[in-house]
């Protein structure tokens, strides 16, 4: 099973990853944890570019797409093929939201990207964690410096969250949304809730 969880920045979705892998593990599953822009040697570094160095949004969207290539053929596929339960810090929704939604580029392009890159391959489940752009903010400010991304205004934002839900509303079935304004307990009770309705036929199966 590959599993995708997405938000805006601040919105807290890397805090689950853990409670999510600890859930699988306990069902007696292999865990992959990994992240995009990232995931392999060549990966990361693609990632320290992105993040880092200012460039023009077509340049950053083939750089993201050139990571996650790698990511899929050396880290992801693999993992799928031996019965590994991928748990991933973003995927290609967060390129329609960064790049198509906060940079404004071109949606078609993207969408070609993708056929290319993944081969129609996406997650099977996506945890869209939710929060207003203004309570991600203070977030952001009061645990770390911010990256280039970070740095953008609250309109950078908006835009992002309007990408996801757009990106959303195209495949529904793939989508929970998750309410991230909640206490932290309270947002791991939504995921793991979820994540024990959605893996209920995969257990079944084997």
């Amino acid at each position: 099973m590959f599993i995708s969880l997405e938000g805006i920045d601040g919105a807290g979705k890397s805090t689950h990853l853990a409670a999510l892998a600890q859930w699988w593990r306990g069902c007696g599953r292999e865990v992959v944890l990994t992240r995009e822009p990232g995931g392999t040697p060549l990966a990361e570094r693609l990632r320290e570019m992105v993040l880092h160095e200012s460039m023009d949004p077509l340049t950053e969207s083939l750089l993201v797409f050139a990571a996650r290539r790698e990511h899929v053929l050396r880290v992801i596929e693999p993992a799928l093929a031996r019965g590994a339960v991928v748990l991933c810090d973003r995927f290609t929704d967060a390129t329609f939201a960064y790049q198509g939604g906060g940079r404004g580029f071109d949606w078609a392009v993207l969408q070609q990207l993708e056929g290319w890159v993944q081969a129609g391959r996406q997650p099977d489940l996506t945890f869209l964690f939710d929060v207003p752009p203004e309570v991600a903010q203070a977030r952001r400010v009061a645990v770390r410096q911010p990256d280039r991304f970070e740095a953008q205004d609250t309109a950078f934002f908006t835009r992002v969250r309007q990408a996801y839900e757009q990106r959303r509303l195209s495949m529904p079935a793939r989508f929970a949304i998750i309410d991230a304004t909640a206490p932290a307990h309270e947002v791991t009770a939504q995921v793991l809730g979820v994540m024990a309705e959605r893996a209920t036929g995969d257990l079944e199966g084997r």
